[in-house]
C-alpha cells in the first residue's frame, strides 16, 4: 500500500508528483521545486493529493511514504509539517504572516520542510503579497504546496512562482470504487453516492454514509419540482435555505462540541465545571471561530443546493437535446421526461442561468433568501412563458 492509493483518477498528477519526490523527473527543467500549486474542481482531492505529496516528500527514502510518516501528515503533527487551512470566507494576513514565518526554520527529521496552504484563493491581494515575498526568497529545503480551484484565482505573480499540476474530475465509476473500498458500503450505494455527487469525492463520501444527506438531497429536489406558483416559489426559497442550515448544523454541531471539550480539558477545566475568569476569553475567541466557520458552512451548504438544482436542470437538457449521457437523477427520470416535453432547451438554459447568478450573487454576499427567491421566481416565469400562462 502506498500514499497514492485514495487518490482516484488521478494517475498524471500523480505519476509528476511522485517522480518529483523520487528525484526521478526525466522532463528537462520540469524536477523538484520549491513551490507547487495544486488545481482542479471542487471535489477533486487537491488537498488529498497535497498531502500525499507532502508525505512521499517527508517519508526517508522512499516516494510512496511511510505508514509512520503518513499518520503523522494525517494527524497533523509532523514536525516538519505546517499547515493553513480555514473554514472562514478569507484567510487572514496574520495567519500567513504565522506560516511564512515559520517557513524559514531548518527541517528538524526530514529533508525537506513542508508548507501547505489549502483555498489558496481566500487570500485576499494584500495578503498574497505576504506570501509572495516567501516564494521569491525561500529557504532552500523549504517547499510550498498551494491548492486553489484554478490558477485564474490567484496574483499572477504567485503563479510565475509556482509549478502548476492540473487535476481532472475522475469518474463516477473511479469515485464509486474508492467509497466501496474505503468507506465499506455495497457497489449500488456508492454508485449512486459518486453519481448524486458528480464525482465530488467528499460529498460521495458524505452521501454514501450519511442517510440523513441523502434524505435532505431528495427533499431538495422534490421542492424545486413541486413549484407551481410565485407563492410556491417563495416557500420553497424559504424552505432550501432551512434545509441548507440543517445541513450545515449537522456538519459543525458535532465538531463543535468535541472542540469545546478538547479545549476544556487542555486548561484543565473538568466537564460541567465553572470556568475561571482568567480562561473565558480563550474559549470566547474559540467560539467566535467556530461562529465563523459556521457561516462558511451555510454558504457552502446554499452552494451545494444549488449545485444540486443544476444537476436537475442538466439532465433535463440532456433529455430534450437527446444526448446519450448518463443522467445525474436517473431515479427521476419519469419526471424529468415530463419536465423535458413540456419546455424548450432555451428555457432550460435560462434556469441554469438562474442558478448561476444565484450562486454569483450569494458569493457577493446577497442575502440568501432574497438570492433564492429571485432564482426560483425566474424559473418559474420561463415555466410560464413557454407553457403561455399567466403567473
Amino acid at each position: 500500500m502506498t500514499v497514492w492509493d485514495d487518490l482516484t483518477g488521478q494517475d498524471e498528477a500523480i505519476a509528476v508528483m511522485r517522480a518529483a519526490a523520487s528525484g526521478r523527473d526525466n522532463v528537462a527543467d520540469r524536477g523538484m521545486t520549491h513551490s507547487w500549486l495544486i488545481t482542479g474542481p471542487p471535489g477533486s482531492g487537491r488537498s488529498n493529493l497535497a498531502y500525499a505529496f507532502a508525505t512521499a516528500l517527508l517519508s526517508p527514502g522512499t516516494p510512496d511514504g511511510d505508514r509512520a510518516t503518513q499518520r503523522q501528515v494525517e494527524a497533523r503533527t509532523h514536525p516538519d509539517l505546517a499547515v493553513l487551512s480555514t473554514e472562514r470566507v478569507i484567510i487572514s494576513i496574520d495567519e500567513v504572516r504565522a506560516l511564512v514565518s515559520s517557513s524559514q526554520f531548518s527541517p528538524s527529521v526530514g529533508r525537506y520542510r513542508v508548507m501547505v496552504i489549502e483555498d489558496a484563493d481566500r487570500m485576499t491581494e494584500r495578503t498574497s503579497n505576504v506570501l509572495l515575498k516567501a516564494l521569491e526568497e525561500p529557504p532552500e529545503r523549504t517547499v510550498w504546496i498551494l491548492c486553489a480551484p484554478s490558477e485564474a484565482d490567484l496574483l499572477p505573480t504567485i503563479r510565475s512562482r509556482v509549478r502548476t499540476v492540473r487535476l481532472k474530475v475522475p469518474s463516477v465509476a473511479d469515485v464509486a470504487a474508492l467509497i466501496e473500498r474505503r468507506d465499506g458500503v455495497d457497489p449500488q450505494t456508492a454508485e449512486r453516492a459518486a453519481r448524486h455527487a458528480q464525482s465530488h469525492i467528499g460529498m460521495a463520501h458524505r452521501l454514501a454514509t450519511n442517510e440523513e444527506a441523502r434524505r435532505r438531497r431528495e427533499g431538495t429536489l422534490e421542492l424545486a419540482l413541486g413549484i407551481r406558483t410565485v407563492s410556491d416559489a417563495v416557500l420553497a426559497a424559504a424552505s432550501l435555505l432551512e434545509v441548507a442550515g440543517a445541513d450545515a448544523k449537522a456538519i459543525t454541531e458535532e465538531r463543535d462540541a468535541e472542540e469545546r471539550e478538547s479545549a476544556l480539558r487542555s486548561l484543565g477545566v473538568e466537564p460541567g465545571g465553572t470556568i475561571p475568569p482568567a480562561l473565558r476569553s480563550q474559549l470566547r475567541q474559540l467560539e467566535e471561530d467556530q461562529k465563523r466557520r459556521a457561516t462558511r458552512s451555510l454558504r457552502d451548504g446554499i452552494d451545494r443546493i444549488l449545485v444540486d438544482l443544476l444537476s436537475l436542470y442538466r439532465d433535463v437538457m440532456m433529455l430534450q437535446l437527446g444526448s446519450a449521457s448518463e443522467l445525474v437523477n436517473v431515479e427521476l427520470r419519469g419526471r424529468l421526461e415530463a419536465l423535458s416535453a413540456h419546455s424548450t432547451p432555451a428555457a432550460t438554459l435560462s434556469a441554469m442561468d438562474a442558478i448561476a447568478t444565484a450562486r454569483e450573487r450569494i458569493d457577493g454576499n446577497v442575502a440568501p433568501a432574497l438570492a433564492l427567491e429571485a432564482m426560483l421566481t425566474t424559473i418559474l416565469r420561463g415555466t410560464a412563458a413557454r407553457k403561455g400562462t399567466d403567473l
